[in-house]
């Protein structure tokens, strides 16, 4: 049990890669807390699955782009656990469309959900991680934010920032023992890719070497991983995970 007795927070955890690393961070022994916006249903199945093996699980009803929100999440976490080692990043939304038709508000909205968001995070965890002397923050990015995506002009570019941030934060406080680290998955199999049209599906699959789409518990497992003291030596590194996509 790579994480027993640590403390996690992960945002838009009820569903999709967030979910699935919800499942193998409890898995692994963490106590987790996640926050959902609107798929509560599913959040209180994914509690009550967690509870009914034995895991200790907190469900946030909480906004990303609400710092307030967010800060009031982090203390919660830490009045119920005791501490807080790990944050992971994994919340966002997509608004896609040509540049040409895309309003103002659809780029607002991924920006601030996506990257904003993560910021958010990070600043309410920060100052503990700092005082304690250790921390682990984990960013999901994507590679349309490696090698940029036609109609994704505003996806793309909020996940090419979360890969600045944790690039630059890894380098801002390594000297405190935290380390910064992002994942990009490519097509994970989630409702996303699902809804895709199969003929379009088949397509997308002609550009991945491995021909299938990636697990989310392919994703989580990596995300355990470095959540772990197996991978203490690794930081400001962005992994990619897409059946190799982006080469």
């Amino acid at each position: 049990m790579f994480l027993k007795d640590k403390v996690a927070i992960v945002t838009g955890g009820s569903r999709g890669i967030g979910r699935a690393i919800v499942l193998e961070f409890a898995r692994q022994g963490a106590n987790v807390a996640f926050n959902f916006l609107k798929s509560e249903d599913k959040a209180l199945k994914l509690k009550k699955e967690i509870e009914e093996k034995g895991g200790n699980i907190l469900a946030f009803r909480q906004d990303v782009k609400d710092y307030n929100a967010i800060k009031v999440m982090v203390e919660g976490v830490k009045s119920q656990f005791g501490r807080l080692d790990i944050i992971v990043n994994n919340a966002g939304i997509l608004r896609d469309k040509a540049l040409i038709l895309m309003e103002e508000q659809d780029w607002e909205e991924v920006i601030s959900t996506n990257l904003s968001g993560a910021f958010n995070l990070i600043r309410a965890a920060i100052v503990t991680f700092m005082k304690q002397k250790s921390g682990n923050i984990i960013n999901i990015t994507s590679v349309a934010g490696t090698k940029g995506m036609p109609r994704q002009v505003n996806y793309s570019a909020s996940k090419a920032g979360i890969v600045g941030l944790t690039k630059a934060l890894a380098k801002e406080v390594g000297p405190y023992n935290i380390r910064v680290n992002a994942i990009a998955p490519g097509y994970i199999d989630t409702d996303m890719v699902k809804d895709l049209k199969e003929d379009y599906k088949k397509e997308l699959l002609k550009s991945i070497p491995l021909n299938r789409f990636g697990g989310s518990e392919e994703v989580a497992k990596i995300a355990a991983f470095l959540a772990s003291e197996q991978a203490r030596y690794i930081t400001g590194q962005v992994l990619t995970i897409d059946g190799g996509l982006a080469m």
